[in-house]
């Protein structure tokens, strides 16, 4: 008999058994020494970046050769002003089109689609593409971040990394995470954030294996930021009264609308999208045309080109009028939906925090307008705004809750910046089947779980699900004879799938299965053949104390549906049956608590008859 032929004689030749390595105590220490080489190496990317931009808008807003990063809005371009993002976004398209079409997008749905699908392998050329049409699509005009191309761009460098070496895909995911993690975590000077980012958005797990080498990662990656840009971070923020408690009304106000905010700009985003999709044009010519809306739009309101660093500053210091607060909101949007839903390459997080900074700010300066008496910060409610939006599209709120706190680095904070995250979030996640993040994969027929829960089978033990009416045969009984009772459905042998056989002492010595027996008997006769020489002796079992977890994972490294429990220390005595019943029984344990209502102290008892 053959190992696998306890899993319905799907492969009848036999299969090496996989060792089952603890990868999270063995091989952490390598796994950590390569995040620290990814880190350092993130952080310096995410700086030669930044300075791409600068060198870019310069040269083509400013015709001077400088890696001065300034804003582009000061620009003495006049009507030429409006063929230039178109310039830009037909370099790009001819990028994506002859180079790879990865680049496309803010890059963090193409992260998670490395790790969903590719078992984490990003194509060597997506780091260097992906930053350079980013800096191109900013440097003329484009409306984006810097960080989701860093993301990217960090986590493809990750995965290099995690393919020049010997390592299993698991580990390769903690590299791409620790890459892009350390991006975001140099590009905004947030280190938390950074391990928080690529926790809800990429490795989908919380591991001592994965967390360690990512908070070495961000580390580092943001040590090398202080280093070459300096300890300050990306926004400036001034002295903000968050008004605690007398706001928390006007907050939960906010958080409605954050939420609402956050739905309408997810669906306008993909509704773009859904109309470059019906052009009868090439993919190469969409981002130019999304480009020449953007000259449009920026031509009346200079400040929507660039990823806008200073204005979010200026909005958060309370600098400028509501008036224009409007305005700024509204374009930026729009200039942003038009350009990225075009398909051409820039991070999604900044312009987001721009319009909805906007936003918290326009608000708090109404209700300053109806209610005097109300005394809101405009700059409070727009730090409030601008990581509850994004939160909420993103399904991500934790993030963007500590993103927020890190920015400001005011204690007073944490309370509306949870509030408002979370009523914003609950309302998105109600209206949105899928976040901003998600909804392209979704599209492509790729489902992502962002929610974490712990794992039933790691929390039950074989010894409460297994069978302990044991299905067993003497060693020496005939082959035939034990065929002839598997053909007459004997329930002492039908029950499970494998039968285990005992000696003479009641001692467990091998397994025999129906597929052993239809295998012996269509290759050679079987008339002296006993069920131990069909069967076999070499076993694999599970132990009483044992988790299902490891149970399962020991019948898939050696391709098994079931094993016998054997008391530890005594490998010849059984004690009962573990098969993909039991294993579905612990899993019912969650089902229940999950589905199953239970009567409380204050239900009515019922009348019996």
């Amino acid at each position: 008999m053959t190992e696998q032929s306890q899993q319905d004689d799907l492969h009848p030749e036999r299969l090496p058994r996989k060792p089952i390595r603890n990868v999270a105590g063995f091989r952490l220490p390598w796994v950590s020494s390569l995040a620290v080489a990814i880190g350092l190496a993130s952080g310096i990317v995410a700086f030669l970046l930044y300075k791409l931009i600068g060198l870019f808008t310069n040269l083509f807003f400013f015709h001077k050769f400088s890696f001065l990063f300034r804003s582009p809005g000061a620009h003495h371009l006049g009507l030429w002003v409006i063929a230039l993002p178109a310039a830009g976004g037909l370099v790009v398209g001819l990028m994506a089109k002859y180079g790879s079409p990865k680049i496309r997008g803010h890059g963090i749905p193409e992260a998670m689609e490395a790790v969903l699908i590719s078992r984490s392998r990003v194509e060597p050329k997506v780091a260097i593409l992906k930053p350079l049409s980013a800096a191109l699509a900013i440097g003329t005009g484009g409306p984006f971040g810097a960080e989701g191309p860093i993301i990217q761009t960090g986590g493809a460098l990750g995965s290099i990394v995690g393919q020049l070496v010997r390592m299993t895909a698991a580990e390769r995911k903690v590299l791409l995470a620790c890459g892009a993690g350390a991006g975001m975590a140099a590009t905004f000077n947030t280190p938390i954030s950074g391990v928080i980012i690529a926790i809800e958005l990429l490795l989908f797990e919380f591991k001592s294996r994965s967390f360690i080498p990512l908070v070495i990662a961000t580390t580092l990656a943001t040590t090398i930021r202080h280093q070459l840009m300096g300890s300050r971070a990306m926004f400036e923020v001034g002295l903000v009264d968050f008004g605690i408690p007398r706001a928390l009304p006007y907050y939960l106000l906010l958080g409605v609308v954050c939420g609402i905010a956050a739905i309408g700009f997810t669906k306008l985003l993909f509704w773009t999208e859904d109309q470059f999709l019906r052009l009868p044009l090439d993919q190469m010519w969409w981002p130019a045309i999304g480009g020449l809306g953007l000259g449009v739009i920026g031509y009346f309101q200079p400040r929507v080109f660039g990823v806008g660093y200073d204005t979010i500053s200026d909005i958060l210091t309370g600098g400028l009028t509501l008036k224009l607060l409007v305005v700024l909101m509204i374009c930026k949007a729009v200039a942003l939906v038009v350009s990225l839903g075009s398909g051409t390459s820039g991070g999604l997080l900044a312009p987001m925090f721009f319009s909805a900074a906007a936003m918290g700010a326009v608000f708090a300066d109404c209700v300053n307008q109806w209610i005097p008496g109300a005394h809101l910060s405009a700059g409070a409610f727009a730090i409030v705004a601008m990581g509850a939006v994004f939160g909420a599209a993103a399904r991500a709120p934790f993030t963007f809750i500590i993103f927020a706190f890190e920015i400001t680095r005011d204690y007073n904070s944490v309370l509306p910046l949870m509030l408002v995250g979370v009523i914003s979030s609950g309302i998105a996640l109600r209206f949105l089947r899928e976040s901003i993040m998600t909804e392209k994969l979704a599209r492509r027929g790729l489902r992502v779980q962002q929610e974490y829960e712990a794992d039933i089978l790691q929390e039950v033990n074989v010894g409460d699900v297994m069978l302990r009416k044991l299905q067993t045969v003497p060693a020496t009984m005939p082959l035939t004879e034990f065929s002839d009772y598997i053909a007459k459905n004997d329930p002492r042998f039908t029950a499970h799938h494998s039968t285990f056989i005992i000696d003479s002492e009641n001692r467990l010595v091998g397994i025999i299965a129906r597929g052993d027996v239809l295998r012996v008997l269509e290759q050679e006769p079987a008339t002296a053949k006993t069920v131990l020489e069909a069967g076999t002796r070499e076993l694999v079992v599970t132990h009483p104390d044992e988790t299902v977890y490891i149970a399962v994972t020991k019948m898939l490294a050696n391709d098994v549906a079931s094993l016998p429990v054997v008391k530890r220390g005594a490998p010849h005595e059984v004690i009962g049956y573990f098969g993909r019943r039991q294993v579905m029984a612990a899993r019912m344990r969650q089902f229940d608590e999950e589905y199953d209502m239970e009567p409380g102290w204050l239900s009515r008892p019922r009348r019996t008859p």
